[in-house]
């Protein structure tokens, strides 16, 4: 069916600004709730055309901001104080995962790039259901942010490669992020210098006293950068989404009190336009691709393999001291995937590293770990007794 150009703006439009109380109602993360209406709209219900550009590029606009969004997300501070700590550990764990993960594609006959997706964590779900337990500021709870962190930022450094390695085969190009890599660790090192050495004025960007930043500079530096590194990843032939994500990195490693900025990044991001990516995700999905009885087994099977791969690194856990049921819990709450793991099924489908049927199953894989990972870390984690007084 065919839509007036002016129906699908409201009717999305209307979408955007109901879901969250939907989610809420439901007791659903938002995103789930906005691919599930996408469903409804696309190829999978009313089948809708929306017609015209306006919502693919809206939603790809959406989808970098997440991606800048979940750079800014990483903590450096705890990043370094934990790397220091339990580098060891943290690296083996993620390791190990790794491991298992390309056992896991291998079992479904798929390669790396399905390993890396495997292997991905939605941060901005661990973080949530930590504070919730009040679990945050924990030994185990900044473990686990570090564990997450980690998953997110070197999964996409290696999908990134993985990519260059489809496109060009093992030759020169393969060095192709260096300018990129160079030219961020650049702007990190006379960024944090000149924080350092200006320290009233950063904090007078990041920070300004209310109604003294009518022109919002801070928002407008952050999307400078933002669209300079999608920039940069583009003429160096990498996918856009490494610059997005890097630029955050740098908003996060300068600005340490970034939480206003943050804010108002959200304020755009979450409140229009990254619900449009969520919703044209779930248009483009064909539930058709996953109702055979052999996909929904392989379907099935991808979910099984997706739990496994972040609880088996779990029994590592004793060998450091830490105890064992932990490291279980651990596993299933870091088993939950939405955000970068859509991501990613969308840039694998468009390098033609993975079919459509494959991207759909990555999607219902998505919806139900990120509801069935922090339900069942709810259920299975418990706190140390509190000693007596």
């Amino acid at each position: 069916m065919e839509l007036h150009d002016a129906l699908p703006l409201l009717l999305v439009t209307f979408a955007v600004a109901v879901l969250p109380g939907v989610s809420r109602l439901l007791r659903v993360p938002s995103a789930v709730a906005e691919i599930l209406f996408g469903v409804l709209l696309g190829k999978s219900g009313l089948s809708l055309n929306m017609g015209g550009e306006w919502l693919p590029f809206l939603a790809h606009l959406g989808f970098l901001l997440l991606m800048f969004q979940s750079g800014m997300e990483i903590n450096f501070t705890m990043l370094g104080r934990q790397l220091k700590r339990e580098g060891p550990f943290q690296l083996t764990f993620f390791g190990a995962t790794v491991v298992i993960a390309l056992s896991a594609a291998l079992m479904l006959g798929q390669g790396m790039f399905t390993a890396l997706i495997l292997t991905t964590t939605s941060l901005g779900l661990v973080m949530p259901v930590l504070k919730e337990l009040n679990l945050g500021r924990t030994d185990f709870g900044q473990s686990m942010l570090m564990s997450a962190t980690l998953a997110d930022f070197l999964t996409l450094l290696g999908i990134t490669f993985v990519i260059l390695f489809h496109r060009h085969g093992l030759s020169w190009r393969m060095v192709q992020p260096l300018p990129l890599f160079l030219g961020f660790a650049l702007l990190l090192w006379l960024l944090r210098l000149w924080a350092w050495w200006n320290p009233e004025r950063a904090e007078k960007i990041m920070k300004p006293a209310s109604g003294s930043d009518p022109q919002e500079l801070s928002v407008r530096y952050s999307l400078a950068l933002l669209f300079l590194f999608v920039g940069l990843s583009l003429l160096v032939g990498l996918e856009p989404v490494l610059g997005a994500f890097m630029g955050g990195a740098i908003i996060s490693f300068v600005f340490r009190e970034k939480e206003q900025l943050e804010s108002k990044i959200s304020a755009l991001g979450f409140g229009f336009l990254v619900p449009l990516f969520f919703i044209h995700v779930g248009m483009q999905f064909d539930v058709s691709n996953v109702l055979t009885l052999d996909r929904l087994l392989f379907t099935g099977g991808l979910v099984l393999l997706a739990f496994l791969v972040k609880c088996l690194p779990g029994l590592l856990f004793p060998l450091w001291g830490k105890p064992l049921k932990r490291g279980l819990s651990a596993g299933l709450l870091l088993s939950s995937r939405l955000s970068l793991i859509v991501a990613a099924a969308s840039v694998g489908l468009a390098e033609g590293l993975i079919t459509a049927e494959f991207k759909d199953s990555v999607v219902l894989l998505a919806l139900v770990t990120c509801l069935a990972g922090p339900t069942l870390f709810k259920l299975t984690y418990k706190a140390p007794p509190q000693p007596k007084l």
